[in-house]
């Protein structure tokens, strides 16, 4: 008889402890699932963060990332629509400066001029450029002198980037009436051409820019 109780709480006893090492074990696959879960969402809104962080944006839209007529007067998003229209693929320049950069990098304060557009391209190794300031009466000749600094400035420096040195030679500065571009196009050129083919052909399209802007002007 006392053989058959032992028996009978011993089978008891091995029953609940089966039945706890189960529930253990469901527990922590449970936390498992709810940890990776966990991992999953944080790394994605993590992803969304860096995304709107750089400049990304939810719906798609990349309006306003890069340079837009937005941001110029009525006047000047016209003179470069007039650029646009006569280049038309070959128009790079696609990122706007602003009045901190016109003073940076061309020399030109917010008291020399009345107006102004320019654009250069996002991309580093491009060096597409359209300036067009309308200068102050009395500030014609500095923003000349300005931009014919800049420019150069960057003939002297074109060794560093040898498959820019035709564009950048070809390069020009004019003056209409109290505006004054400075005018670095050309777009895709033609790497195995001369470097005075390639001087030759942008220098063909800056002029064309430079009319196109003159008769705009003059409307």
């Amino acid at each position: 008889m006392k053989k058959s109780v032992v028996y009978l709480l011993t089978g008891m006893l091995m029953l609940g402890i089966a039945a706890c090492g189960k529930d253990g074990n469901d527990g922590q696959g449970n936390s498992s699932v709810q940890d990776s879960s966990n991992i999953q969402s944080s790394s994605g809104d993590e992803n969304n963060s860096s995304d709107l962080s750089a400049g990304g944006t939810t719906d798609g839209n990349d309006e306003g990332a890069s340079g837009t007529e937005d941001g110029w007067s009525e006047e000047m998003a016209e003179l470069r629509a007039a650029a646009v229209e006569v280049l038309g693929d070959n128009y790079w320049p696609d990122m706007m400066l602003d009045a901190d950069i016109m003073e940076a990098r061309f020399g030109l304060t917010a008291d020399m001029y009345e107006d102004y557009m320019a654009e250069m391209p996002m991309i580093s190794n491009h060096v597409d450029t359209l300036v067009v300031v309308k200068a102050k009466a009395d500030q014609v000749e500095a923003v000349e002198n300005a931009l014919n600094t800049y420019r150069d400035v960057q003939i002297n420096d074109s060794l560093q980037y040898p498959m820019n040195m035709g564009k950048i030679q070809a390069s020009c500065v004019e003056t209409i009436g109290d505006y004054v571009l400075f005018v670095q196009l050309g777009g895709e050129t033609d790497m195995d051409a001369a470097e005075e083919e390639v001087i030759a052909g942008c220098q063909a399209l800056n002029q064309s820019v430079v009319e196109a802007i003159r008769q705009k002007l003059q409307q």
